[in-house]
């Protein structure tokens, strides 16, 4: 691997560990978003604990960190395996930002960054099952599982095994952080999805 790749990664996993969500509750509340709700730093939680405005600001800006650097590594690099890494890298540091003591989100947002500039179709597929889950359970843990998972196997029937082998690799980062819902999906105390703010 090249000093290039070494830094795209590295500068990669630096843009994804920018709290945008924390920052968002911190300035407008004055308190640490991880204290609040789920304790996730992530849109789901900035939209229940501050408003529809925050969640989306958060949700847009962790989009954005996901896609920036697939849209630099699809210019300079051209191993899908290697852009990949860029993505899994702001997964990392989203998930566990260097910035936050390595306590951050669950990576779903900056997923769909990093597909919606990679390739769509697979985006296309994630968030197909991710809405139709939500929509029959109102669970957004289990629609962003099932979404993961679904986007994986799209890559696998589609794309180079390196690529296939790198979004595994998320799927399972994505698995791992959502492992308490899991626990609470399986015990039947899972949260249900409801906004509870109109600002």
């Amino acid at each position: 691997m090249s000093s290039h790749e070494i830094l795209f990664i590295l500068c990669s996993y630096l843009l994804g560990s920018v709290p945008f969500g924390y920052l968002i509750f911190y300035f407008s509340e004055g308190k640490d978003i991880r204290t609040t709700g789920s304790g996730n730093i992530g849109a789901t939680n900035v939209l229940r604990s501050k408003g529809k405005l925050a969640g989306l600001a958060t949700l847009v800006l962790d989009i954005l960190k996901g896609a920036l650097p697939i849209i630099y590594g699809r210019i300079h690099f051209d191993q899908p395996g290697v852009i990949l890494l860029g993505g899994l890298a702001v997964l990392l540091g989203h998930v566990f930002p260097v910035f936050l003591k390595f306590r951050g989100g669950k990576g779903v947002g900056s997923l769909v960054g990093v597909f919606l500039v990679f390739y769509y179709p697979a985006l296309l597929v994630f968030l197909a099952v991710f809405s139709i889950s939500l929509w029959r359970t109102r669970f957004v843990s289990l629609g962003s599982l099932l979404g993961t998972t679904a986007l994986f196997f799209s890559i696998l029937f589609t794309q180079v095994v390196e690529a296939a082998m790198v979004v595994f690799l998320m799927l399972l980062l994505i698995v791992f952080r959502h492992r308490g819902n899991i626990g609470r999906l399986l015990a039947g105390t899972e949260n249900r999805f409801a906004l509870r703010k109109n600002g």
